[in-house]
């Protein structure tokens, strides 16, 4: 996948992200009622957070952004030096993006804005005795998201792999 195809990912990524976040501050109240977007599945809540997720390290709110920073442009660089097919581009670019994403709300604000709620995610949690999940961004979802598939194609590959070892022998 030719870099600048993931550079436009990462970017549109971000911009929604960051867009994502000014609407739920301009149109949520701070820890207001759930507004729900589709029933039992999908919410908006509003509130912030000053550290990583589950507010770990949270008065580390700039070097998490210096963090992520680094992450994200780590990964890219990395991708621009050593093309990799689409398969591990695509979840590397996702976790580039989100790092990003909160890391723009870690400069610019001193914390990170999150408004997606999940009650079906917040069952499972309370089911495991875990509480509420965590109320999360666009931002979260990339790097989640980015690290399952990332997870998954390493796993396809190397079943492929093997298969392809099985087939010389």
């Amino acid at each position: 996948m030719p870099f600048w195809c993931l550079l436009l990912l990462a970017a549109t990524l971000v911009a929604l992200d960051q867009a994502l976040k000014s609407w739920a501050v301009s149109h949520l109240l701070e820890h207001g009622s759930v507004q729900m977007v589709i029933p039992g599945l999908l919410g908006w809540y509003l509130t912030f957070n000053t550290g990583a997720a589950w507010s770990m390290f949270s008065s580390a709110t700039g070097l998490l952004a210096v963090g992520r920073i680094v992450v994200s442009l780590g990964l890219m660089a990395y991708l621009w030096r050593r093309p990799q097919p689409a398969l591990l581009s695509v979840p590397l670019t996702l976790i580039a993006a989100g790092a990003l994403g909160n890391a723009i709300d870690g400069l610019l604000h001193g914390k990170v804005t999150d408004m997606i709620y999940s009650p079906l995610l917040s069952q499972i949690t309370r089911a495991l005795g875990q509480g509420d999940f965590p109320i999360y961004n666009l931002a979260d979802s990339c790097v989640v998201g980015g690290t399952l598939a990332l997870l998954l194609a390493s796993f396809w590959l190397d079943r492929n792999k093997t298969g392809q070892d099985n087939l010389e022998k």
